[in-house]
Order: C-alpha cells, then structure tokens, then sequence
C-alpha cells in the first residue's frame, strides 16, 4: 500500500530521467505539472525518519540528477509526502509558482559549496596564553591564591574576550578569502562547542575550482589550528527557501 508521493525536488522543464532507486529502494520518476518537473517516488511510509540512511537517500537523488547535467534546481526539504498531483497543485504552485520560478531563475547556473570551520578551544587557549605576556602574568599571579569572586569573573571575562578575538579573526579570514567569490553567503549557526564558523555560499559554477583553492589556502594560514570540512557538491538547500523571497 502506498502512502502518496515522495517529492525529492524541482526542476525546470524537460529536468532529468533517472534510472535509480529512491527512498524504501522505489523507482524514481518524474512529473511535468504547470511548467515545473518534479522528481518523486511512491512513497511506503507515512512518515519516514530523518535517520542518516533516508537523508543521504534523499540527497543522492538530487546529486545523481546534478551530476547528470541538471544542475539548477530546487531541493524540496526531507519527508515531504504528498497525496497526489491534485495536491500538490493546490498546495505548492497555486500558492508559490511565481516564488517558485524566481527561484529557479536565481540558482541558474549556480552552485552551492559549504565551509565549517573547527578549531581545539584548548590548544587556542594555550597559544593565547603563550603569545599574550599581560595576559598570562596575570592569571600567574593569581595562581595559588583564593580568589574572590570579583577576581574570578575578571580573569574570565578577559581570557574569553582574547579567545572571542581570536576567533574573529580567523572568521574575518575566511570571509576575506571566500565572500568575493560568491553571489550569496549565508552564515548558520555552528552545530558544535568546536565550530567556529558555518557557512554556505552560491558561487557559478565554473569558480569552483578557485574556490576551492583558496580554501586550501585558509587551510595553510592556519596549518595545524584549523580542521577545515569543505563540501563543494551539494543540492542548494540554503539558497532553496521561499521565505527568502519576501
């Protein structure tokens, strides 16, 4: 029994013909309705788990399209069932289809890549302490001792305010490097204690290989301080959203 449609994405017209598997190992198809094709398969579950396995299912079908040449396209969010094509009529174009098509029309062409930045908050702090004497003399100074709580609070405010320059410093950067060769860059939140910086940027396609090289050079300013996670092919979530447009 089947629980409606899986949408993957849309694509401009005529969009792509895969041969692959999706979701629970089903067929994938496309659809052509009101000017857009849709990519889908029959959906199995009423509700499917965002566990790793489905996500990556997911955004493979996105890539292997991509890969196949049909490189502008929107990537519908994860879980997204709908009843059927009347539905999604009613639901998604009705309502969205001029947002839809500007959409389509600003990712011509482009690509998204994504930067997270990790770093060891304990070796930058000792870094910080070896090259910042003021700084170490007074946290010496006041080793040994019992310290009040206004003492306390200043030796902290002042080390966390170095650390805080620290990584400012290292994101500026990066944004030095990277932002002039993007359209758009949109910054997320870091997903963990040791990122710093979570970007993701729209570049064109064919800049990608200087992107990527000055990644690298990021990665020998700050040899042995850093570790850089860099994803250069990626189905543009970040830049998909229609919440965007308003």
């Amino acid at each position: 029994m089947g629980y409606g449609l899986y949408l993957y994405g849309i694509f401009p017209p005529p969009g792509p013909r895969l041969h692959i598997q999706g979701l629970d190992q089903q067929p994938v198809h496309a659809h052509t309705l009101d000017g857009f094709v849709f990519l889908y398969s029959e959906a199995q579950q009423e509700r499917y788990l965002a566990s790793r396995r489905n996500l990556l299912g997911h955004e493979k079908v996105l890539e292997t399209a991509m890969h196949e040449g049909h490189r502008t396209l929107l990537p519908l969010q994860f879980g997204l069932i709908i009843e059927d094509w009347k539905a999604v009529g009613q639901q998604l174009i009705e309502p969205h289809s001029p947002k839809l098509h500007r959409l389509l029309q600003r990712l011509e062409g482009q690509r998204e890549v994504g930067i997270k930045l990790m770093w060891d908050e304990g070796s930058e702090l000792q870094m910080l302490l070896e090259e910042n004497e003021a700084l170490r003399a007074q946290r010496d100074r006041l080793e040994g001792q019992t310290l009040s709580m206004d003492q306390v609070v200043s030796i902290g405010q002042a080390i966390e305010q170095a650390m805080q320059a620290r990584r400012q410093a290292i994101i500026q950067t990066c944004q030095a490097a990277l932002n002039p060769l993007a359209t758009e860059v949109i910054e997320n939140d870091p997903l963990s204690d040791v990122m710093i910086y979570n970007a993701a940027y729209l570049i064109p396609w064919d800049s990608e290989a200087e992107f990527g090289q000055r990644v690298e050079e990021i990665d020998q300013i700050f040899a042995g301080r850093l570790r850089i996670r860099y994803n250069n092919f990626t189905a543009p979530f970040n830049f998909a959203r229609l919440d965007q447009l308003d």
